[in-house]
């Protein structure tokens, strides 16, 4: 990624599910609050997209993906979300923390 910046983080992954009526859904995310989603926040100028998302390249441990971060009201910092494929690949689970990089 040309011109990417990086973002080297350590959160702790969650687990929100819904309570809708048909089915239930449940989502695994990681939080990027404090001065990081500052500096991505910053990074990102004239970088997002719908409902303020932005794309990134995620790292963990030895599995890279593409997929965007969103900005998340209850921090005022951003949301990742987690793909059941890393969590198994990884072996991680909601509760545990995470080491991330992230490239805008």
């Amino acid at each position: 990624m040309t011109g990417a910046e990086t973002f080297d983080l350590t959160a702790t992954l969650w687990l929100w599910t819904s309570a809708g009526k048909e089915r239930a859904m449940a989502w695994h995310f990681l939080t990027i609050d404090g001065q990081t989603s500052a500096e991505i926040r910053f990074a990102a100028l004239g970088r997002t997209g719908g409902f303020g998302s932005i794309p990134v390249e995620v790292r963990i441990g030895t599995t890279t993906w593409r997929t965007s971060i969103f900005p998340h009201r209850d921090s005022g910092g951003y949301i990742l979300p987690i793909k059941a494929a890393v969590r198994k690949r990884e072996g991680i689970g909601a509760g545990d923390e995470v080491a991330v990089s992230l490239t805008l």
